[in-house]
C-alpha cells in the first residue's frame, strides 16, 4: 500500500517500504532519496497546516464563535464549569470573562437582603430584654414574639461558631410554656422591605428561586421550622431542619426553590417578606412544609417545644438570604450596616441649653437631621425633660424632625439644662 499521508504510516518500521510510490526499501536507488525526504516534508507540513487530519486524537479547527457553534444551546461544561456563547471573551491575554449574575442574583456583592445578620448593632441596648409580647425589638431588625405565658430574654453575645463572627443573638427561655395552646405561638422574626426583595420577582410568573443560610446553636436538639411569610400576600412557606447536636454550632442552609408565583407581594416600602424561626406553635399556626399556601403558619407538629424547656437557650448568626444557591457570608463595614439599620430606627441623645427672660413664656425650638432617611415618617417618642417643662413636636418628616421646649412664664431668668433622649422608629 502507498503511504501517501502521514496516516498511512505503519508503526512498524520495516513495513514502511515506500513515500508516495518512491521505493525506500533496501538496494533503493540513490535518486530516490531526494525525492522520498522531499515527500516526507510535504506530509509533516500537510498535518501543520492541519489540511490532513490525525486519526487520533481528533481535532476541527475552529472559527471565532465556534464555541456555541460546536455545543448544545446550553453551552459546553468544562470541569463543570460551563461556558456558553457571550461570557468567554476572545482576547488572548488576559481572557475576560463576563457574568451578568452569580446564582442568578447580584455579582461581587449585596447579595444579602438581611440586614444586621451578624448581630452587630443593638440600638436599644445589648443587655437582656424579655419578650413577653409581639414585636418586641433587642437587636436592630430582628424581633421576639411571645404570644402566650412563656417568656424568654435576647441579648448580644459573643458566643460565635468562628472567627468570621464577632457577635450572635442569644435568645434564654425564662418562663417555660409546657403545653403551648392552639392560638400561641413563640418565634424570633425579621423583616425585610419590599424594596429589598422586589428583586425575587414573587407574585409573578418570574418567581425566583430564594436561599436563607445561617449558623445556630441550641441546648435542644431536634426539628424546628422556618416560616417564609408574605404580611401582605397572606402567603406562607415552612421548612424543616435539624439541629443533630445541643450546644454545637452549625450551619444551615435552606433553600425555596420555587418562588411564589400567587397573592400580591408588597414591592416597596412596607414589610415584603418575614422570616421566623419557630420556637414552639399551636396547632394554629401549625402547617405542612415544602409548599406555598395561603394563610399565617410558622410550624409542623414536628417542632421541637423550645419554649417549653426550662433554661433553653437559642443563638443565631450569620443570617443570609439571597437569590440562587446559597454563597459565604456577604460582609457589609459597620458603619454602613449602622445607616442600614438607622433607616428603621434611629436614637439620640444630647445636651439642651437655654434661657428664659423676665416672666415671659419660653420657647426653645430645635430641628433635629436624621443621619439617613428614614423609611416611613417615625413615630417619636422621648425621655428626659421634667416638668415645669414639656416638649411638643412641631412637624416630623422623614428626614428631620423639628420639636420645641416650653414653659410657663416666670418673674425672672430662668435656665433650662437637660439631656432628653429622642427615640425615632420606623419599624415595619
Amino acid at each position: 500500500m502507498a503511504k501517501n499521508n502521514i496516516t498511512q504510516y505503519d508503526a512498524t518500521a520495516a513495513n514502511n517500504t515506500d513515500i508516495d510510490s518512491i521505493n525506500i526499501a533496501e538496494g533503493m536507488a540513490a535518486s530516490d532519496v531526494n525525492n522520498a525526504i522531499r515527500s516526507l516534508m510535504s506530509h509533516l507540513k500537510n498535518m501543520d497546516t492541519g489540511s490532513q487530519a490525525l486519526t487520533s486524537p481528533s481535532f476541527t479547527a475552529m472559527s471565532t464563535d465556534t464555541i456555541n457553534e460546536k455545543t448544545s444551546t446550553n453551552g459546553v461544561a468544562i470541569d463543570s464549569v460551563t461556558l456558553k456563547d457571550g461570557e468567554l471573551g476572545t482576547t488572548a491575554s488576559p481572557v475576560p470573562i463576563n457574568s451578568s449574575s452569580l446564582n442568578g442574583g447580584q455579582f461581587g456583592g449585596r447579595r444579602n437582603v438581611v440586614l444586621n445578620g451578624k448581630f452587630q448593632i443593638f440600638q436599644r441596648g445589648t443587655s437582656a430584654t424579655t419578650v413577653s409580647g409581639n414585636d418586641v425589638f433587642v437587636a436592630d431588625r430582628f424581633k421576639g414574639w411571645a404570644n402566650g405565658g412563656g417568656t424568654y430574654t435576647v441579648e448580644q453575645s459573643t458566643d460565635t461558631p468562628n472567627n468570621e463572627f464577632e457577635f450572635s443573638a442569644k435568645l434564654n427561655n425564662t418562663a417555660v410554656d409546657s403545653s403551648v395552646s392552639a392560638g400561641d405561638f413563640y418565634a424570633y422574626a425579621t423583616d425585610i422591605e419590599g424594596h429589598d426583595v422586589s428583586q425575587f420577582a414573587y407574585g409573578s410568573s418570574d418567581a425566583k428561586s430564594v436561599t436563607l443560610s445561617f449558623w445556630v446553636k441550641a441546648s435542644l436538639a431536634g426539628t424546628y421550622c422556618i416560616a417564609f411569610y408574605s404580611v401582605t400576600a397572606n402567603r406562607y412557606q415552612i421548612k424543616e431542619y435539624t439541629i443533630s447536636s445541643a450546644n454545637t454550632w452549625e450551619k444551615k442552609t435552606i433553600t425555596i426553590a420555587s418562588g411564589d408565583t400567587t397573592g400580591s407581594w408588597n414591592r416597596v416600602n412596607g414589610n415584603g417578606l418575614r422570616i421566623y424561626w419557630d420556637l414552639g406553635s399551636g396547632s394554629t399556626y401549625q402547617g405542612s412544609p415544602n409548599a406555598w399556601a395561603s394563610g399565617q403558619k410558622f410550624s409542623t407538629t414536628n417542632q421541637a417545644n423550645w419554649i417549653g424547656t426550662s433554661s433553653s437557650n437559642f443563638y443565631l448568626t450569620g443570617v443570609q438570604v439571597e437569590i440562587g444557591l446559597a454563597t459565604p457570608f456577604e460582609h457589609r463595614s459597620i458603619h454602613e450596616e449602622t445607616l442600614h439599620c438607622r433607616r428603621y430606627y434611629y436614637e439620640w441623645s444630647g445636651l439642651w441649653i437655654g434661657l428664659i427672660n423676665n416672666g415671659n413664656t419660653g420657647l426653645i425650638r430645635h430641628q433635629l437631621v436624621f443621619p439617613v432617611e428614614m423609611r416611613g415618617t417615625p413615630a417619636v417618642s422621648n425621655a428626659g425633660i421634667t416638668s415645669p417643662w414639656s416638649i411638643g413636636t412641631i412637624a416630623t418628616t422623614t428626614k428631620t424632625h423639628n420639636f420645641e421646649f416650653s414653659r410657663t412664664a416666670t418673674a425672672d431668668f430662668r435656665p433650662f439644662m437637660g439631656s432628653p433622649v429622642w427615640k425615632f422608629s420606623a419599624e415595619l
